[in-house]
């Protein structure tokens, strides 16, 4: 019988998109560790984007290399993380960490992904900064593992459509 490792996934999306609920609630039922992107951020970032600064490819490297390095130690255990992984290439650098990650994008409206940034008291992420997060945004590719999810859904029916796609007997497919 083939071993087919716990699923690993990165559930991805702008600011606001839901990333971390959805997230939290897939690793909870797939009983892996969930991870926050948000909290591997330097200081630094954190600093930034607080002033209303987005990120450069530069600010984001060292970043994406912690979640990679987290991806890696839980790529024969299992695991979620949410991190927005807006381009290809930040999906390619989590990915050659983690061959057989899985990504659920949840793209939504962008006046519903302010709306929802508006609402968060205390987050760093300002609602300035969702515009430059879409105009970032590229869409998962041929030949990237994953798929694309609606926001605008009870976080319930995220997490089962997640879990439909999500399948470890066929690490090779790829959906959309």
């Amino acid at each position: 019988m083939q071993h087919h490792p716990p699923p690993l996934v990165v559930v991805m999306g702008v600011s606001g998109s839901g990333k971390t609920t959805v997230g939290a609630a897939l690793a909870q039922r797939l009983r892996v560790p969930f991870a926050d992107a948000d909290d591997f951020h330097p200081k630094a970032n954190i600093d930034k984007m607080s002033a209303g600064i987005p990120l450069t490819d530069e600010d984001r490297g060292p970043w994406l290399a912690t979640i990679a390095a987290w991806l890696g130690e839980h790529a024969e255990s299992g695991g979620v993380a949410s991190c927005s992984a807006l381009k290809r290439a930040y999906r390619d650098v989590l990915a050659a960490a983690a061959p057989h990650v899985f990504f659920v994008h949840l793209h939504g409206d962008p006046d519903v992904i302010a709306a929802r940034v508006a609402g968060r008291p205390g987050h760093f992420m300002p609602t300035a900064l969702v515009e430059s997060q879409f105009a970032t945004l590229e869409p998962l590719e041929p030949g990237e593992r994953g798929a694309v999810l609606d926001v605008d859904q009870p976080v319930d029916d995220l997490v089962g459509q997640s879990l439909t796609l999500i399948d470890p007997r066929d690490p090779e497919a790829t959906r959309s």
